[in-house]
């Protein structure tokens, strides 16, 4: 069904062609959607994560996880739990009964990049998750600044 784009001009969004992936660091991030899909041999499910950088030059950027949660591999599926318990952790929600708790709630992950392979381009990955604030270790982006009380976080409309 054709839609109505009335008001809308192009000349007036900025547009990059770039889909390259952010540098591999610490990035200050929230959870905004999540969605259970069921894996391409059709034998489990993963939580599929989007996660949007909040601040700093990548801002508005947006980096993507899946956690086999349900997995005929043993291993897959402690790897997902363990990375799941870690996001758990650094928003706070010890034991959450839907994907959505953890949603809109600042946290740190590290970015990797995957070198091209297969055919594929090269794309990030998260290897890991932290709360806001978290000591920076060797190697690590320092973490934002906490904003003033009262002020509205990058993500808050």
């Amino acid at each position: 069904m054709a839609g109505n784009l009335s008001g809308f001009n192009a000349a007036n969004i900025e547009v990059t062609d770039s889909y390259d992936p952010i540098p591999a660091g610490w990035y200050s991030v929230v959870i905004t959607d999540s969605e259970f899909k069921a894996t391409s041999a059709g034998t489990g499910q993963y939580l599929k994560l989007r996660f949007d950088v909040i601040d700093g030059e990548h801002q508005g950027r947006v980096i993507f996880t899946n956690l086999n949660l349900d997995n005929p591999n043993p291993k897959a599926v402690e790897i997902a739990q363990k990375d799941l318990a870690q996001i758990c952790h650094a928003v706070g929600v010890m034991a959450p009964d839907d994907s959505t708790e953890l949603h809109d709630k600042p946290l740190q992950a590290k970015v990797t990049v995957r070198p091209a392979r297969d055919g594929y381009d090269a794309q990030n990955e998260v290897k890991g998750y932290r709360p806001m604030g978290a000591p920076v270790v060797s190697g690590g982006a320092a973490p934002a600044a906490p904003a003033p009380a009262g002020a509205k976080k990058p993500w808050e409309k």
